[in-house]
């Protein structure tokens, strides 16, 4: 059996979270592009913003800091898929400092 094989039969065991982690480490090593997180000046003052949906990085970020799911955030905000969230979590390790401060603006305003 190659690694390849390995590693795909070791794929179908892990759980759906596991897959997502997996895949959001992967995409964050072969790329520093977001291709579903978008920051337009026009769109949430230019926040990133998971395509198509107008909702906030640092808004996921800190419904999930706060005891969210992610199976709770999919629920919560119908328009996202696993995928986004996947490119959210990367996006956010990839600028922890910038979504830092984001979350502390929206907080006091």
């Amino acid at each position: 059996m190659t690694s390849l094989e390995q590693a795909i039969d070791l794929i179908g065991r892990l759980t759906r979270g596991e897959k997502a982690r997996l895949v959001r480490d992967i995409v964050s090593q072969l790329d520093e592009s977001f291709p579903g997180i978008d920051s337009r000046p026009d769109v949430c003052g230019g926040e990133p913003c998971v395509v198509r949906t107008r909702i906030p990085v640092w808004l996921l970020v800190q419904t999930r800091r706060l005891g969210a799911s992610e199976a709770d955030l999919l629920r919560a905000y119908p328009t996202l898929r696993a995928q986004d969230l996947v490119e959210t979590w990367a996006y956010w390790h990839a600028h922890p400092a910038d979504i830092e401060q984001q979350i502390r603006d929206n907080e006091t305003a």
